[in-house]
């Protein structure tokens, strides 16, 4: 490794984060946000999620449970954290980025019945703890590597990890490595009082496998003042200065700003052996926390979604969208819709104040009908349509029943027996009924038609973007949906996919087969949801002049 400022050599550094108390206390921001700071200082930083449960994987995982499923750019199906990672660095994230129980014991179990191990009796110590070990070094061509450790301390499934982490410092050095311990400081009204007590018995659990954490990171809703930081300092035995004020912020976006003026950067690359005299550049993100609490305007789009329930669900959704409004310096505020509420009597009402209309990604029959009606609904009123994923296949269902006449037009998904396959299961994917993995995953090219709007949205003819999916429109109907105004704009350079469709006669009408959600950032919006946000905002202002126009008229004396 490199310093920006010198030709010394490094050796690559770790940095592990741990959790203590409760769950979702914010370790991925957190260690997203110490990414960012180091980035700030020059170094090549990359992220890294251990979870600790059994499934190889979230893409089976309901998203009540887990959130959504975060695709990488090699197609691997992962945490959300990992949205995280890329939003908040440079990093581009990769299957060896995510690391799940499931996934470590089948790789184990494969080297055994391989005869990898020569005979010996397989255990967890040392065998699972030496895979845990070696994915992490498979990140390990950055100079500063970040490893966020899933669930919280005292948790049994997170035993193994914990213990290759402690080992890791043996293996590599105590200069080299970094603990990191995220822990909860709550400040109990009824008492007038912040409790400690929470956090000592956090690192307690955390000391009593072996390892002492560096770094304290506090979860609490106010400055901790300094006789609660030395009373911590004291009783988890760290330097009062490693006692760090982690407090609750209005935007995700300012963490990074708040950790720098708590000194965190400066403190671990003291603790990493590493130049302390560079400056932290993180300009950018000053400007960007200034946009959005000074912005010009505010915005609401209508999600019409399955998941509605679990906001986590459409985690890249809601931020790539906040992304949008950035870039016009407005803040975007999601009203959630139930996708099967819109298939009740009288539903349509309740998009009756949208100024922009979003259908989002999903899989099986419940709610289809009412993210159908969504598209008809933004059709026929002209409201701006941003489709995604499973929004792009209903959008197309919708336009060929209502617009073309094809009845009964579905997705074989949920109708085999329909007269109209308009949507229909990958062909590459007929005969395999495996859940996990099968699908179209992650990033593949897509030819968009010249002067388009999702080209001239894009300024470029050939895109690559994320996917994740099991059906596919049937082009034996392009041609009669094209004949009555629906345009495919993107189709995959071999012709086999359509990607992208868009309607003549709309304002703002667009639906994508792939996921942009997980390439937005918010320093770098992506072009597809600025675009979306910019049409939601003109519809609105639109929408305002007409009623104070007919407000007007209203006050106005009859003669």
């Amino acid at each position: 490794m490199n310093h920006p400022d010198s030709n010394k050599e490094f050796p690559v550094k770790y940095i592990f984060v741990t959790g203590g108390v409760v769950s979702s206390l914010g370790k991925g921001l957190a260690a997203a946000s110490i990414g960012c700071l180091l980035e700030g200082h020059g170094y090549r930083v990359t992220l890294q999620k251990l979870d600790p449960y059994v499934n190889v994987d979230p893409g089976t995982m309901s998203p009540y449970q887990h959130g959504e499923v975060y695709v990488t750019e090699d197609g691997a199906e992962t945490d959300l954290d990992l949205g995280h990672y890329e939003r908040f660095t440079n990093t581009v994230t990769t299957r060896n980025h995510n690391w799940t129980t499931g996934k470590i014991y089948s790789s184990v179990i494969q080297k055994e019945r391989r005869g990898d191990y020569l005979g010996r009796t397989v255990q967890v110590i040392p065998h699972i703890t030496n895979e845990i070990k070696e994915g992490i070094e498979s990140v390990s061509d950055v100079d500063i590597v970040l490893v966020e450790i899933g669930g919280t301390v005292g948790d049994i499934e997170s035993q193994p990890y914990l213990e290759a982490i402690r080992q890791f410092r043996r293996d590599v050095g105590r200069e080299n490595t970094l603990y990191v311990h995220l822990t909860l400081v709550p400040f109990i009204g009824t008492a007038g009082e912040l409790k400690t007590k929470p956090t000592q018995h956090s690192v307690r659990d955390l000391r009593s496998i072996g390892i002492q954490p560096d770094i304290l990171l506090c979860r609490t809703d106010r400055i901790l003042p300094r006789e609660i930081r030395q009373k911590i300092a004291l009783f988890c035995d760290v330097d009062e200065e490693a006692v760090i004020t982690a407090k609750d912020v209005d935007s995700i976006y300012e963490v990074p700003l708040v950790l720098r003026t708590e000194g965190l950067d400066t403190i671990v690359l003291k603790n990493l052996n590493l130049p302390t005299d560079t400056t932290c550049d993180i300009k950018e993100w000053e400007s960007l926390a200034q946009r959005i609490k000074h912005s010009k305007d505010d915005v609401t789009v209508h999600v019409v979604g399955k998941y509605v329930g679990y906001e986590d669900s459409y985690k890249s959704l809601n931020e790539a969208l906040y992304h949008g409004g950035f870039s016009h310096e407005v803040n975007v505020h999601i009203k959630w819709v139930e996708a099967e509420a819109l298939e009740l009597n009288g539903g349509e009402h309740l998009l009756d104040d949208a100024d922009g209309i979003l259908v989002p990604g999903g899989f099986g029959d419940r709610g289809s009908r009412g993210m159908m009606e969504a598209a008809r609904i933004a059709r026929e009123r002209k409201i701006p349509y941003f489709g995604i994923c499973y929004g792009f296949q209903w959008a197309a269902v919708e336009f060929a029943r209502h617009v073309c006449g094809l009845e009964n037009a579905d997705s074989t998904e949920c109708s085999e027996e329909t007269p109209h396959k308009v949507i229909y299961k990958l062909r590459d994917l007929l005969g395999v009924d495996d859940l996990g993995g099968t699908m179209r995953l992650g990033s593949y090219p897509c030819q968009l038609e010249t002067n388009s709007r999702a080209h001239n949205i894009y300024g470029n003819t050939l895109i690559h973007e994320r996917h994740r999916h099991r059906y596919e429109f049937n082009r034996d109907y392009e041609q009669a949906l094209s004949t009555k105004g629906l345009r495919v704009s993107g189709r995959s350079p071999d012709g086999k996919f359509v990607e992208a469709i868009e309607l003549l006669d709309h304002p703002w009408f667009v639906a994508v087969q792939f996921h942009p959600e997980f390439k937005s950032k918010p320093l770098q919006p992506h072009p597809l949801f600025a675009a979306f946000v910019k049409a939601v905002c003109e519809h609105s202002s639109t929408t305002e002049t007409l009623i104070e126009v007919a407000r007007k008229a209203l006050d106005e004396p009859r003669i």
